[in-house]
């Protein structure tokens, strides 16, 4: 996921994916030493997890990936440790599919907005501030308080847009 502007949003499908993973474990451990927050084994492992690939990862997939490693992990503890992510803005989660993805921008606060390939799964992260800004221009003329504002859109990305079918009018 792409934090500069004149990157692509989407990886290309042989770029060098330890070095988005260890840059978001770096990361991670930046803020949570400027927080004061504690980056626990378990926690960087289920970040680790999460970040290792581009596409959406559910709680009990980290589960299944974790129990080879640690027999004593459970459910709950995973879904601690992603919650100590969200909170932390390490993470977010994708209500349409009960999943998650690592946040391209955590020293950022922002609206998570998505783009969803329907094909291959893979997710790009947005930091677009004028839909931010729209929706929250929206939000509060109609009297209404945004708690969640995570933006999804389902499509194709280049990769499978280059290989497949054209693609369907809406």
């Amino acid at each position: 996921m792409a934090a500069d502007p004149g990157q692509a949003l989407f990886p290309s499908r042989g770029h060098d994916h330890a070095a988005c993973v260890a840059g978001a474990l770096e990361r991670a451990a930046g803020i949570c030493a400027r927080r004061g927050a504690r980056l626990t084994p378990i926690r960087r492992r289920v970040l680790e997890l999460v970040w290792a690939s581009h596409a959406p990862i559910g709680a009990y997939d980290i589960l299944a990936r974790m129990e080879p490693e640690s027999r004593r992990s459970a459910p709950a503890t995973v879904y601690r440790a992603l919650d100590f992510l969200m909170a932390h803005g390490f993470v977010h989660r994708l209500s349409s599919v009960n999943a998650y993805v690592g946040c391209g921008f955590p020293d950022n606060p922002h609206m998570a907005q998505f783009l969803i390939c329907k094909e291959c799964g893979a997710v790009a992260e947005m930091d677009e501030p004028r839909i931010e800004q729209a929706i929250g221009s929206a939000a509060a003329q109609a009297g209404f308080a945004v708690e969640s504002p995570v933006v999804e859109v389902r499509g194709r990305c280049p990769a499978c847009r280059k290989e497949g079918a054209p693609d369907a009018r809406p």
